[in-house]
């Protein structure tokens, strides 16, 4: 992918055009974050093979840190996808609040892990977005307030009087108090520079796609963080003692496309089943991951997914026969290829039966589309 392309924005009739970034700027804060991360994790492994052991604390924070080096390489890709303008968005009616809970949830195990303690103070909002990017947003913002807390995060959402626009603000703490210099009060626009990672860039870039109004306020050693959704919709008032049926199974309020929908990914490569997993996770889905044709046929034998994406290295005749058993089984199965190289994004046929075939280098950008326009056409 060509940062440069960062600089010009899109102009494509029902796309919004945000600000553009600087792309020599960006490749610099992904090359040093990078870096950064990674010569950490580097002195962790000399250390590691000068002693011969390592301890389980150890183990986890080299994980962590490659793990994020990976992450940052990632989310600089996404912050180019939105700033080239390249995103088609449907406005639905959304309930921010429920989304919310169910991102905090998926997340649940690692804050576990992590012993980190959120604590939400949530009203009621219904708002028009785009379901798959707003999810996308709850859990960038998640992303960073995880990577910078020292502290517990505080979380809240909120219709502000005027405009009655929903409010969805994060506070936390970045530095613990005995690193804090108290002596010099801050300007009222000062930004606390090592908060500004790839993370943050993502989710300025996400909300301006968005249309949100987004606010940060930097004190020493606490941030603030302000989404503003314009457009939010006025809570309906129902006559006392009655109950709405309709709005109950509207599908506006559903949760975000394929959300709770269950995948199965067979891939044996790490690399490609970290990108996958990355390029689905804004989706809510349940995700299985298996490296062998046997493994997918015990899973299945468990239980049946809603679809299988697969690389191609691992087709050949015994998937095609495992492929026909399943449809047997399961008509409704769907089914997409992650090629081994390119971008391109294919319709093939295999055994009167079409499916879609995504190039390797297009997962983060083109696998939720194809998933989504597989599973909706076997539904």
């Amino acid at each position: 992918m060509d940062l440069t392309d960062i600089a010009r924005p899109s102009s494509v009739s029902g796309r919004r055009v945000v600000e553009p970034l600087d792309p020599q700027a960006l490749i610099a804060q992904l090359g040093s974050e990078v870096a950064t991360t990674l010569s950490s994790a580097l002195d962790r492994v000399n250390t590691l093979r000068s002693s011969g052991r390592i301890d389980r604390e150890s183990l986890a924070a080299l994980h962590a840190e490659i793990d994020l080096a990976r992450r940052a390489g990632i989310m600089g890709q996404q912050v180019v996808r939105l700033g080239n303008g390249d995103v088609q968005l449907a406005r639905e009616r959304l309930d921010l609040t429920a989304l919310m809970r169910d991102t905090l949830r998926e997340r649940g195990r690692e804050m576990d892990d992590r012993a980190i303690e959120v604590r939400q103070e949530f009203g009621a909002a219904l708002v028009m977005s785009d379901a798959t990017l707003l999810f996308s947003l709850l859990q960038t913002t998640l992303d960073w307030a995880f990577e910078h807390t020292v502290s517990r995060i505080d979380m809240k959402i909120e219709i502000k009087n005027w405009p009655a626009h929903a409010v969805m603000s994060v506070r936390f703490a970045h530095r613990r108090p005995d690193e804090v210099e108290t002596g010099a009060m801050p300007r009222a626009d000062a930004e606390a520079a090592e908060l500004n990672t790839m993370s943050w860039r993502l989710l300025q870039q996400t909300s301006a796609v968005l249309g949100l109004h987004l606010q940060r306020q930097d004190l020493p050693g606490k941030t603030e963080l302000a989404l503003e959704f314009p457009d939010t919709l006025a809570p309906r008032l129902e006559p006392e003692g009655t109950t709405d049926f309709e709005e109950t199974v509207s599908p506006e309020l559903a949760p975000p496309p394929l959300s709770g929908s269950h995948v199965l990914v067979l891939a044996a490569r790490r690399e490609v089943r970290n990108v996958v997993r990355e390029a689905l996770r804004p989706l809510a889905l349940m995700l299985d991951f298996v490296s062998t044709i046997e493994e997918v046929q015990d899973q299945c034998a468990e239980a049946m997914p809603d679809a299988l994406v697969y690389e191609a290295s691992l087709g050949g005749q015994r998937f095609d026969r495992l492929r026909a058993e399943l449809l047997r089984t399961a008509p409704r199965l769907a089914f997409v290829q992650i090629a081994e190289q390119g971008k391109a994004v294919q319709v093939l046929n295999q055994g009167g039966r079409q499916f879609t075939s995504v190039g390797r280098d297009a997962i983060i950008e083109s696998l939720p589309d194809a998933l989504k326009f597989e599973l909706s056409r076997n539904a």
